[in-house]
């Protein structure tokens, strides 16, 4: 079946301004041209169409969606399975903060109690998905699978207080490493400061802590462009500075 842009941004629920705009950028082209200079969708741009939605109702920016389904090695099939995968995780949050949410109101009506650790248990477990999600599969080939599975074991059963004390020490290391790029020097006291900041909300995960995993670690961040792009946003060129930084902490170098 075939459809003009109208009936399309019906179909699929979304404005007909995206659907040009997706064309515009390249991301979803229509089939054809009519004769009357109407844009005509077919079957495989549907299908397309689904994907990008799929990838978009996953946060993935547009930039990143057109690179992978325009991709020769694209495969549409994988692809749904792992979009399947992705929204299980995302139900399997959504169980974690419901069953978090009915035990506070049972607690609150005095019919059970419940554990400061059961209190951010949906929170914790979310943060553990998330991190899979984004990160899981670079991080299991890195580290091997019982390494991710301890760490997320000890996130989990972080206490209220451990918890905020880890997003204190992020914050606190993004602010370090903000100040050491003013220096420009990754040996600076700044920047050794903002590496060690780093270890230390490492231990918050990590069961065991060596040099080499810190300073693979930080080398990682550098050819992930997922990471990259997070301690980049501090300033361009962020990601090189801490691995830097870390390799004179750690004594191993780039």
């Amino acid at each position: 079946m075939e459809y003009t842009v109208q009936k399309l941004g019906r179909l699929a629920g979304i404005s007909t301004r995206t659907l040009r705009y997706y064309d515009q950028i390249g991301i979803l082209e229509p089939a054809r041209i009519n004769s009357s200079g109407y844009r005509i969708y077919g079957q495989a741009e549907v299908d397309k169409l689904q994907q990008i939605m799929f990838y978009r109702e996953l946060g993935l920016p547009l930039n990143q969606i057109k690179e992978l389904i325009n991709s020769p090695t694209f495969d549409e099939n994988k692809a749904l399975k792992e979009h399947y995968q992705q929204l299980l995780d995302r139900r399997k949050q959504l169980d974690a903060l419901i069953a978090t949410v009915e035990k506070t109101i049972a607690q609150k009506e005095g019919r059970t109690m419940m554990t400061d650790q059961e209190k951010f248990a949906g929170f914790t477990q979310k943060l553990v998905e998330e991190n899979e999600q984004k990160y899981g599969k670079e991080i299991r080939e890195k580290y091997g699978d019982d390494v991710v599975d301890r760490s997320n074991q000890k996130l989990m059963g972080m206490t209220a207080e451990q918890y905020d004390e880890m997003k204190r020490l992020e914050n606190e290391v993004l602010a370090a490493l903000g100040a050491a790029l003013q220096k420009g020097d990754p040996a600076s006291e700044e920047a050794q400061k903002a590496a060690d900041l780093h270890r230390q909300w490492l231990s918050f995960t990590w069961n065991e802590y060596s040099k080499e995993a810190h300073a693979g670690l930080a080398q990682m961040y550098v050819e992930d462009e997922r990471f990259n792009a997070y301690y980049d946003a501090v300033q361009p060129g962020a990601a090189e500075f801490l691995r830097d930084a870390i390799g004179v902490y750690t004594g191993i170098g780039k």
